[in-house]
């Protein structure tokens, strides 16, 4: 490559989900670190995206999505947060809803529409590592604010004093990666406020939104009217229904930004994966009930993890939602938590998420001052789960 060729990401490096997941495979490590389901996606949408390919379904599908998939979402959204709406507030699908190659394309096209150069975009740390890659194509300037152990709280004061003339948008993830936080109807509320106060927007990830544990509600962006009108709202099938390869999510909208939003998605993928439209149309009609109960099955999870790992020398610290929990490793070793990951890989043979690589590179110092925290997925098999607990609580 030409020595005057200069990067748009300089200091970009391998994502750490990757990078963890590639040294669990080197090392044979359980793989507790990335967060992918290790059970298989349900038969019932397994046959459906058969079928529909052997019937030949296998053209592009209108840019926006299939509008059989397309109504079947907006069906979901009414059941889950819409139910007390008026009609004339409540979300239509055909309009605000965009089918997308999976949650990433969604928040990048989401933040291309936002974005300008000199933006400034409000996001928590630990943060999900696309966003400010995305915003930084976009030309804008991140602004982080920390979010501290172990409650992972949003200090809204300290929002409220980081907006300034050049803030455009604010990011929220419920339920949070990686720490497993919620957001409460106060957070949605105040965060409604501060948007109606600065004129502000929000790209919502709710990726885990239907994984939200000990009877708490999800705070949807989609149940406050006011709070949508200037949101864009990300969600993914693949986290759903366990088909995570499949690369399925969608983006809701209300009219005007799902306009915008669309113009830009044409020219991403255009189209997403027809066949497994189908499918999941299928699926969100015949099996609504895989949605209901899916709290439920992760958080039996959940619980056979925490139980499991009670004689060991890790503190827990609260799961509230998603498929993660946050394990503080203190009492163990004085390693940071990326080397502690390393470490724990190759030599004890669990593979965990290190929470520092999720936290800006200027800050990463002083938080391994701090924190000795990591990251366990537990979308796993139950004997994968007692299996690497057994071996956690012998450290």
């Amino acid at each position: 490559m030409s020595s005057s060729f200069t990067s748009k990401l300089p200091n970009l490096d391998t994502s750490i989900f990757t990078e963890m997941s590639m040294m669990a495979n080197q090392h044979q490590a359980i793989n507790l670190s990335q967060g992918f389901p290790e059970f298989d996606t349900p038969a019932f949408l397994k046959d459906k995206i058969n079928q529909a390919i052997s019937e030949g379904k296998n053209q592009y599908s209108p840019s926006n999505g299939l509008p059989d998939l397309l109504t079947q979402i907006a069906a979901m959204i009414h059941r889950q947060y819409q139910t007390d709406l008026p009609a004339e507030q409540k979300l239509d699908g055909l309009n605000n809803v965009t089918i997308t190659s999976g949650a990433t394309e969604a928040l990048w096209v989401a933040i291309q529409v936002l974005v300008r150069p000199n933006d400034e975009v409000i996001i928590f740390d630990p943060a999900y590592d696309s966003y400010e890659p995305a915003i930084e194509l976009a030309g804008g300037v991140c602004r982080h604010i920390a979010l501290d152990a172990p409650s992972y709280a949003i200090n809204w004061a300290r929002v409220e004093q980081t907006i300034n003339a050049n803030t455009r948008a604010i990011i929220i993830n419920s339920p949070h990666n990686p720490t497993g936080s919620i957001l409460s109807a106060s957070d949605l509320n105040t965060l409604q406020s501060l948007v109606e106060k600065y004129n502000l927007y929000v790209i919502s990830d709710e990726v885990y939104e239907h994984m939200t544990f000990d009877g708490l509600r999800h705070e949807s962006v989609l149940r406050y009217p006011q709070l949508f009108k200037r949101a864009f709202v990300v969600s993914s099938f693949g986290k759903t229904f366990h088909c995570t390869g499949w690369k399925m999510g969608y983006c809701a909208a209300p009219d005007e930004l799902s306009s915008e939003f669309r113009k830009i998605h044409q020219y991403v993928t255009f189209c997403s994966f027809t066949p497994a439209q189908i499918a999941i149309a299928q699926m969100l009609k015949e099996q609504p009930s895989h949605i209901t109960e899916l709290a439920g099955f992760y958080q039996q999870k959940r619980d056979l993890l925490i139980n499991a790992l009670k004689g060991s020398r890790f503190t827990l610290l609260p799961s509230k939602g998603t498929y993660f929990i946050l394990l503080d490793y203190s009492a163990i070793s004085s390693l940071n938590d990326r080397e502690f990951c390393e470490w724990l890989t190759k030599e004890v043979g669990v593979a965990a998420i290190p929470l520092s690589p999720l936290y800006p590179a200027e800050q990463r110092e002083a938080y391994h001052q701090s924190n000795k925290i990591i990251r366990l997925c537990f979308a796993k098999n139950d004997n994968t789960l007692l299996k690497a607990a057994g071996i956690l609580c012998q450290l």
